[in-house]
């Protein structure tokens, strides 16, 4: 296989279909857009991989919906990885990648580098929230945080809020030489997901854990067999074939389910994105009356601000802030 062979892979989604057990499923690879999304901070171990498992989960997810605009993922809890946010935006016209950005709030003090990321998290929750543009009602779903990964939450926020039984098997990581060199991280994963049907009529909770759905409460019959023998199939596949570069995505599906005629669509390019601008800092500011934006005024006489998401810095003249500003941006632009 050739370099650029390797290289048309990353970064991108692969939509597949099952014909024989009526699956869908995304095959998806971060390389240079999960390094940006990571380069960006200064992040202990266990919350960057908990960032990169995260990335990697919403690549998966974002192109599953009719996106128009943005979809995102969250994860709080009462651990000192406080949250984990994810934004994915669906491309701007035909043939554009989509975009992806991703960040962390966590308490550095309580981290150890060699801690296991997902325990860190406590208690909370694990939403997905879709916002198709102006002018749409904003979708939310929410469920606990359960399982052992943020892949078993994923599992459970579609079995419990979709009644959509699906699976993830993700990979993750740095890169590295044989003299030790940590280099670019990468990340792939396999979406396996039922068709959508009737849903089901469910009495009472689930089988999983706190009464919640899995997929053995929605599933019957056929659909069941089918379900089952897809999921042993995927339950054969190597970190490394995850990871890639070196096995394609579509040679990864014939590897996995070649028994169940694998189709597969267009692949579509993710790139690091962030939609920050100056003047959404003004906007989010305009509702602060004028004691408010003195109060943010600094030593030097400016009201600053830093995106979460990309790092970007923002100085603003205060006088040209709040519901009260005495001077418009523009002219001091000029």
């Amino acid at each position: 296989m050739t370099l650029g062979s390797q290289i048309a892979w990353d970064d991108t989604v692969l939509p597949f279909q099952l014909d024989r057990s009526d699956i869908r499923g995304r095959v998806a690879r971060l390389d240079g857009a999960l390094e940006r999304v990571l380069s960006q901070h200064d992040y202990p171990a266990p919350i960057e991989a908990l960032v990169a498992e995260a990335a990697i989960l919403t690549a998966l997810i974002g192109p599953a919906v009719k996106l128009r605009w943005k979809l995102s993922l969250q994860v709080r809890g009462d651990g000192p990885a406080r949250l984990i946010a994810t934004d994915f935006f669906a491309p701007a016209e035909e043939g554009a990648p989509a975009r992806i950005r991703a960040y962390a709030g966590f308490d550095r003090e309580r981290i150890d580098d060699e801690a296991e990321p997902f325990p860190l998290i406590g208690k909370g929750y694990f939403a997905i929230m879709i916002d198709q543009g102006e002018g749409m009602m904003p979708y939310q779903g929410i469920t606990p945080i359960a399982g052992s990964g943020l892949s078993d939450c994923a599992e459970t926020y579609f079995a419990q809020s979709e009644q959509l039984p699906t699976r993830f098997a993700l990979s993750y990581g740095r890169g590295g030489d044989s003299a030790g060199t940590r280099g670019q991280w990468r990340a792939g994963g396999v979406m396996l997901q039922t068709l959508p049907k009737t849903a089901p009529h469910l009495h009472g909770g689930g089988s999983g854990d706190g009464g919640l759905l899995e997929a053995d409460d929605i599933l019957q019959g056929e659909e069941h067999e089918d379900w089952t023998r897809a999921n042993m199939l995927l339950d054969t596949v190597e970190s490394r074939e995850l990871l890639g570069p070196r096995v394609q995505p579509t040679e990864l599906l014939v590897r996995l389910f070649h028994e169940e005629t694998p189709r597969v669509f267009d692949a579509q390019p993710v790139g690091f994105g962030c939609t920050c601008s100056e003047d959404k800092v003004r906007q989010s500011l305009s509702i602060y009356s004028a004691d408010d934006i003195a109060s943010m005024t600094t030593e030097a006489g400016v009201v600053t601000a830093d995106c979460q998401f990309c790092g970007a810095h923002y100085v603003l003249d205060p006088a040209t802030l709040g519901a009260e500003a005495t001077e418009s941006p523009d002219d001091r632009r000029h």
